[in-house]
């Protein structure tokens, strides 16, 4: 599979509203997922599909999504990047913020390796 078949598949999925399956579908068993920012508890990556699939759930419970865009893929070499704009309510604060993002994707052996986020300021 080329990294453009990947990323296609990749993001169809995500543009379906589904999250959860990209991942557990493409990440390589020790995926590296950096945030641009440390997540509550800490380190910025989180190591290995174990750890992607916790902050996943995470996020997700954390998080009431009211809208998502997905765009992309854009493709060079063996990376993708996908743009997200989420339309997002804290639960903890009740603040309500439209969250644009982007994520940079590193595939091997038709697995993701890296994934990379960077958010707007």
């Amino acid at each position: 599979m080329t990294t453009a078949e990947l990323a296609a598949d990749f993001v169809a999925i995500l543009k379906t509203g589904d999250f959860a399956t990209p991942g557990l579908k493409y990440w390589a068993d020790d995926v590296v997922s950096i945030e641009a920012g440390a997540p509550p508890g800490g380190d910025p990556a989180s190591r290995g599909k174990a750890a992607a699939i916790a902050k996943g759930e995470w996020w997700s419970g954390a998080h009431e999504v009211h809208s998502a865009e997905t765009y992309g893929p854009y493709l060079n070499g063996d990376q993708f990047t996908v743009r997200f704009v989420i339309d997002v309510t804290f639960k903890e604060t009740g603040a309500r913020n439209t969250m644009d993002e982007i994520a940079l994707y590193t595939v091997r052996d038709d697995k993701i390796v890296e994934e990379r986020f960077f958010y707007g300021a």
